[in-house]
């Protein structure tokens, strides 16, 4: 037996949805067959749901960079230490006094009076796989259980479902794949498919990032189309003809129920109903449309990947997702690009110069940080809980090849919004940036404050697929000074 479980990628859509149904109605079948399975349901139930009564937040932008990004040369540079710990790069100042960044996060620093700043991340794990599964669900897993555990944001979906017909869980694309081989990660683990992430960019045609061939200095520059895939109607069916097919279905299911009334077939009706009313709702549609926004507002995130997949998040939370991924770390034309070992192959500058990147963090501090000021500006932060999340740090000394190396035990991480204390700074790490010199907080205490913020308590038991009740967390507090 395979020592490594199954891909999500690669489970079989057949006992889904039949050929003969996908025949009958075309894509739009399939598109349902990929959506939350309590869609409806929740759409019914609790679409326009008030947040819990404690919440301090409606909504989470979930700033997702895997591969380990850089700690040292972003959020906790170490100016006094030997260069080949430091790097080349230089120490900034920011708004907070006597708190400084790495040069490339130049407009954070602007606003790191916005931001709740947490330099003592820590675990255990410098794997990639057991690292990303952990913090992606606050659930420590073995490599037999990477899929086991649902994600914070499936258990967002299963808790308070959709709102303004819009998926509870949705990731922005949701393609990257730690690997090769790839892995997708983005999962809802035991509670079941129905609540695993609404992927914006479906299923990646080629998921191993590694394939392509890499530039040396590829541009950030990007115009990326992040239109849902999967719920595309076929080219000439319009929505005359699309409602055609719905009310076939309907007459179809009628009848399919009368001899079968199983629990499977009226999940299955379910999940149909949510993919007609994304193709059929011109609001959900418009939400997903970044032509919409000014030149100036685009200019100001960026014309990048992470830019516009940022602005995407912004418009999907002011349109009522509740639960928002942006993933941004594997990728097709940058490589691994917070995975900055230099090996053979990877085509890297020393990683001073890789931070200087437009694709990089100098790009992504811009993305962040036009994020912030424009949920700010819309008077969407004070209920967004925007977290910046990455597996873990990297190693302080630079290595022969001029890179770092996996480092899970320091790291930095932020948020904003949502109830916490901004311009705040929690924790530490000692002159190198290797150790926590303050009390470490970890995935699971990241998890548990994020179900702070949205009112749902960390000892919370669900229903597995079987009925049984598990626990969402097993370990974990809420981070001291956060709120």
């Amino acid at each position: 037996m395979s020592r490594f479980p199954m891909n999500p990628d690669l489970l079989p859509c057949a006992a889904l949805l039949s050929r003969r149904d996908v025949l009958r109605v075309g894509p739009l079948s399939l598109g349902a067959s990929l959506l939350p399975s309590a869609w409806a349901r929740a759409m019914e139930t609790s679409g326009n749901a008030k947040a819990a009564p404690h919440a301090k937040a409606d909504s989470v932008i979930f700033l997702w960079m895997g591969g380990g990004v850089t700690h040292i040369d972003s959020f906790d540079p170490k100016p006094h230490a030997p260069e080949e710990i430091r790097g080349t790069l230089a120490t900034i100042s920011t708004s907070l006094p006597g708190v400084h960044f790495g040069e490339p996060m130049s407009q954070l620093a602007r606003i790191a009076d916005e931001l709740c700043l947490v330099r003592s991340f820590s675990h255990d794990s410098n794997d990639h796989l057991l690292s990303q599964a952990y913090t992606l669900s606050g659930k420590k897993v073995t490599l037999a259980q990477l899929y086991a555990e649902p994600n914070l944001g499936s258990v967002v979906s299963r808790l308070n479902g959709p709102r303004n017909g819009l998926p509870s869980y949705i990731a922005v694309p949701g393609i990257t794949r730690p690997g090769p081989p790839p892995y997708n990660l983005f999962v809802s683990g035991w509670l079941g498919n129905g609540y695993a992430p609404f992927c914006v960019g479906g299923v990646p045609e080629q998921p191993d990032f590694s394939v392509s061939t890499k530039l040396l200095n590829p541009s950030p520059e990007a115009h990326e189309d992040l239109s849902p895939k999967d719920l595309m109607p076929l080219e000439g069916l319009s929505a005359t003809r699309l409602n055609s097919r719905i009310s076939l279905r309907q007459q179809l299911d009628d009848a399919r129920r009368q001899l079968d009334q199983t629990m499977q077939s009226i999940a299955q009706q379910r999940q149909y109903e949510g993919a007609a009313h994304l193709l059929t709702s011109p609001a959900v549609r418009a939400a997903f449309d970044l032509s919409q926004e000014s030149p100036k507002l685009i200019a100001d995130y960026g014309q990048t990947k992470i830019g516009q997949r940022c602005l995407l998040a912004r418009r999907l939370v002011e349109s009522g997702a509740r639960f928002v991924m942006v993933d941004y770390g594997y990728d097709a034309d940058y490589g691994n690009l917070w995975d900055n070992h230099n090996a053979a192959g990877q085509n890297f500058p020393h990683i001073s110069d890789m931070c200087r990147r437009g694709y990089h963090l100098a790009g992504t501090d811009r993305a962040c940080a036009a994020l912030i000021r424009d949920l700010k500006d819309r008077r969407l932060l004070e209920r967004t809980l925007v977290v910046f999340l990455t597996e873990f740090g990297r190693t302080p000394k630079i290595n022969a090849t001029g890179g770092r190396d996996h480092w899970g035990m320091c790291g930095s991480i932020f948020f904003a919004g949502g109830g916490t204390k901004a311009g705040h700074v929690i924790g530490g790490s000692d002159e190198q940036g290797a150790w926590p010199t303050s009390q470490p907080w970890g995935p699971a205490d990241i998890a548990a404050t994020v179900y702070e913020a949205l009112g749902i308590p960390h000892d919370l038991r669900l229903p597995d697929q079987f009925g049984r009740p598990l626990p969402i967390l097993e370990h974990g507090q809420t981070i001291t000074g956060v709120f």
